[in-house]
């Protein structure tokens, strides 16, 4: 294989002294422990042993606190006592994401941006690489995608999902009562450029970071109603997709194959850019992973499993001109090769 690594090499830092992977990870544990409210006096007693053992340490935690001050690292759910498994899991993804920025040089934190509070408070949550499902009382099955978060809002009077992030697939029920009754409770999914009305249907919805939302419905129909176009409303029908943003519905185009595949564990490619193909992948995978500008072009087919990105990455230079190079596990770059 044409991949190298290097688990243990020397990375840029803030104050010029390399930050090497298993000291960021330490400090980044001992950042969340000691921000959790859960460190007892004999925890504080253990950190400044270890801040002064040796001055990469020290390095290494100066450095946590640079990045936390600016990108306001905790999270408000992180500040909690660990209850349950799903904040515990959280935990576990925000150290691993301090400790890629610890050993990256600070123009690549440019690559990473803090999660909206609103996210990691959202009633539903899958952390990154997760797969989950959920039932509603009436029967409705919503699917949420890697590092989604939704609300919802079910009682006698509504049944409504908000998407903060992420992607979900949706197969509503009919509700217990007829649409032609007074208290019918259409089924409307929020996001954060408009609301979508289900007639009778499955789709998937998913929220891009870039101020527009993205419809793809797979059987009956969904009415789209931007929040800023007074007035406007556009039905798609099976088959049909569209990207929309709060101003306007875009281009209606037909759904592929390819739509829910991830509900099923799996990324389709079909003659794909690299750049964009990695953009995908990397939305399973915790960390940043990146793709040199030489070598985005490059095509990519075929169908990968989620599960487990590594086996993907590793592929890419058995098919492609690439190699991928490791600077951490949590940050990986394809470059061409010798680059």
């Amino acid at each position: 294989m044409s991949a190298t690594s290097s688990a243990h090499g020397a990375h840029n830092t803030h104050s010029g002294v390399a930050v090497d992977e298993g000291v960021a990870m330490q400090a980044a544990q001992w950042f969340f422990l000691l921000q959790s409210g859960e460190a007892t006096a004999a925890d504080h007693a253990r950190w400044t042993y270890w801040r002064e053992a040796d001055p990469a340490h020290e390095a290494a935690w100066q450095r946590a606190e640079l990045v936390s001050r600016k990108f306001g690292m905790l999270p408000g759910a992180l500040s909690m006592p660990a209850l349950g498994r799903k904040v515990r899991a959280d935990r576990r993804t925000a150290i691993k994401t301090l400790a890629v920025l610890l050993t990256a040089a600070p123009a690549g934190w440019l690559a990473w941006r803090a999660s909206p509070a609103r996210e990691w408070m959202a009633d539903q949550r899958t952390a990154t690489g997760e797969r989950r499902e959920l039932r509603l009382p009436d029967g409705t099955r919503i699917q949420l995608n890697t590092a989604t978060a939704i609300d919802i809002a079910y009682d006698a009077k509504q049944r409504l999902v908000r998407l903060r992030a992420g992607e979900i697939l949706i197969d509503t029920a009919p509700d217990s009562v007829a649409s032609s009754d007074p208290a019918y409770r259409p089924f409307i999914v929020e996001t954060a450029q408009g609301r979508l009305r289900a007639l009778g249907t499955r789709f998937v919805v998913r929220q891009h970071e870039d101020r527009r939302s993205h419809l793809a419905v797979l059987e009956g129909a969904v009415e789209i109603r931007p929040d800023d176009a007074r007035g406007l409303a556009v039905v798609l029908k099976a088959g049909e997709q569209a990207a929309f943003s709060a101003s306007a519905v875009g281009e209606i185009a037909p759904v592929g194959p390819e739509a829910d595949d991830w509900s099923r564990g799996v990324l389709r490619a079909r003659n794909m850019r690299l750049q964009d193909f990695l953009a995908e992948l990397g939305r399973y995978r915790p960390g940043v992973l990146r793709c040199d500008p030489a070598v985005a072009d490059l095509r990519v087919s075929g169908v990968f499993q989620l599960r487990d990105t590594g086996p993907v990455l590793d592929s890419l230079p058995q098919a492609l001109p690439v190699d991928v190079l490791f600077r951490t596990r949590y940050w990986v770059t394809v470059v061409a090769p010798g680059g």
